[in-house]
Order: C-alpha cells, then structure tokens, then sequence
C-alpha cells in the first residue's frame, strides 16, 4: 500500500559527523544506552564519495538528536556476507529501528523484517514488491525522482543550443531510468525534436566509478550532446568533469553539486533525505504502525530542485544565472502537483 507523505515536511539540520570504517559514533554523547531511543544506521558499501549513503548517515544521526537519542552507523563493503553481519550485529543491539538505504538492501529488509517482527526497519529509497502485505515492523520511504528528473530535462531543453542531451546512469535499470527516461521526457517537453542518448557505467562498482563515469560521459558527449545529466552517485564527479572538457553543463542529484564543477553543473535533483528520516524515525517513536511505503514528492516538499529552493543565487549553480528559466521550471513544478502534468515512472511500466 502506497501513502501520501504523512508530516508536511520540515527541515532537520544535518549533524555529519566524523566517520570511521564499519561503525561510526553516535549522536547525543557516547552512551549508547542513553535513556532515548537509539538507532543504527546499515550501508551497503563505503561511504566513501556516495554522497547519498552520507545523508543517510548524516540525517540518522541528526534524528536522533532531534528525538532526544543516539545513532551510530554501520558500513558495509558491498558483500552480502557484510551486510547480513552488520544487520545481524545491529539486531544483537535490540536499537528502536534498524535504517537501510537503496534497493541494494531491499531483499534484506523483508526478509529481516519477517523473521524478527518486534524490531522495527525504515528502508529508505526502495520497498519491496510482494503478494499481500508488508510486515508491520517494515516502515518504506521512496522517493518520485522521475518528477524531479523532469524539471532537470525542462532545465536542459531551454539551454541546449544543439539540440540534444544525453545522461550518465550507474546502471540500465528501471530504477536508474527513473532518472534517465525522464531527463529526456523534460527536454523533449520544450522543444519535441530534442534527441536524447543514455549510457550507463555498469561494471563491479558502477555507483562509486568517477573515471568509468568520466569515459562513459565522453561517449555520449561526442554524440553532440550539450547538457548531459549524472545519475551515478559516487561517479558524478566524472561526468562534471567530462562535461567541462568538453563545454558542455551537466546536472547532479541528493545534494548540491553545483561546486564541485563551476560553472558546469546547472542543477541538481534534490531528495531531503533528513525530512525523510526524521518522519519516518519519528513515527516508529510514536507507535505509528508501518508495513506501507510513503511517497515523497514535488507536493510533499520531500524533493526539489537547488533552483527552486530559498538561496539559489548563491547556490554557485549555472541555473541562478537564468531566471527566465527557473520560472519555466516553477510553472511546470505546479503543474506536475497539479496533475496537469504526469511524469510516467519506468519502475511502474516495467
């Protein structure tokens, strides 16, 4: 079962603190048997340079802090051996919820979530599909980042000056396509004969591969692409830079990556992973049962774009430089809240 987002969305500062490997300190002093809640926080690789694990890590610890608890987190190093011992080792702990992130976990929550129905788990960006109903201990946050992915294309087909935009995603999955698909679909919003080409990295490490990336965003480049957009994660990086060689924009997604390139990165697809933690943290605190997946979206405020939000022009991104095009992306945001406009979801069709 599918619920709209269930807290209007506030804003949580983001506590990050210093990392270690495997597990990390905790918020609200070193006692782990504060007298509030406590939680743990699962990756399924390094931190490293995913900045998606890392606001997980960081908006965890930064609930718990708001809650009056504590928070640690757990790395794992992308092995289904570390990630079930890290699960295993957090359930030895009793927290009040065990938090997983991406679909790299999915399988482990239901099945950790069914074999131990007294602890609670939030899994945030994924939920998984099954006949029936989900545990009740099972708590989904997702995100619509086709919506977001949109507006980026809307973006791009009023930039473009070739007429053609390209993206860069880890992997060719419905998931990533969510991105991909839908930067196109935007583009093509503004102006029908906008072409469009998508590359994926792929490899072992497809989500933390900068220099795969990097040759993967040369390729499409030389399509004659002039805006190319970066659903890689810990890659980005390559793409920007690709981007710059080649004087094109990019665009990046989870936080603003406008800095790490100026004057390359447009945009960025923004998801709120601290509100999202926060409301779900907050409800499992409250006794709010789970076993559904709350959507964050445009209208929920759970995702955004850096230029449509408070502070843009001094975001270092390339998009405060065009008002007349933040207005055009306002215009279609509304829309999509409206429902005049429907961004189709490739994980739907698939």
């Amino acid at each position: 079962m599918l619920k709209a987002s269930r807290l209007g969305v506030a804003a949580v500062a983001l506590g990050a603190l210093a990392l270690t490997a495997c597990s990390t300190g905790t918020t609200g002093g070193d006692d782990t048997s504060s007298d509030g809640p406590h939680f743990v926080y699962i990756t399924p690789e390094a931190l490293g340079i995913n900045e998606f694990l890392k606001l997980g890590d960081s908006g965890t610890k930064a609930a718990a802090e708001e809650l009056g608890g504590t928070a640690e987190t757990f790395e794992s190093d992308g092995t289904e051996q570390s990630m079930r011992s890290n699960i295993e080792a957090a359930l030895d702990d009793a927290p009040d919820a065990i938090v997983l992130t991406t679909f790299q976990l999915t399988a482990f929550a239901l099945e950790y979530a069914t074999d131990n129905p007294e602890q609670p788990f939030v899994l945030i960006d994924d939920c998984p599909v099954v006949d029936g109903d989900l545990p009740s201990n099972l708590y989904c946050a997702q995100f619509a980042e086709y919506e977001g992915a949109y507006l980026a294309g809307v973006e791009a087909g009023h930039l473009t000056e070739t007429g053609a935009v390209a993206s860069v995603g880890a992997l060719d999955t419905p998931f990533i396509n969510r991105y991909t698909d839908s930067f196109a679909l935007g583009a093509q919003s503004v102006d029908a004969a906008i072409t469009d080409s998508q590359t994926f990295v792929g490899g072992d490490n497809p989500f933390a591969d900068p220099v795969g990336a990097k040759e993967t965003a040369i390729a499409a480049l030389e399509g004659g692409a002039d805006q190319i957009f970066a659903a890689t994660a810990g890659g980005n990086g390559g793409v920007f830079e690709a981007a710059q060689e080649r004087d094109a924009y990019s665009y990046g997604v989870d936080i603003n990556q406008c800095g790490q390139a100026e004057g390359v990165v447009v945009d960025n697809v923004i998801k709120k992973i601290d509100v999202v933690v926060l409301d779900q943290l907050t409800s499992i605190v409250d006794g709010v049962e789970g076993g559904s997946s709350t959507i964050y979206d445009l209208a929920s405020g759970g995702l955004s774009l850096t230029g449509l939000e408070e502070g843009v022009a001094d975001s270092g991104c390339v998009i405060a430089e065009h008002p007349e095009v933040i207005e055009a992306v306002e215009a279609a945001r509304d829309a999509i809240i409206a429902g005049d406009i429907v961004v189709p979801d490739p994980i739907a069709a698939g």
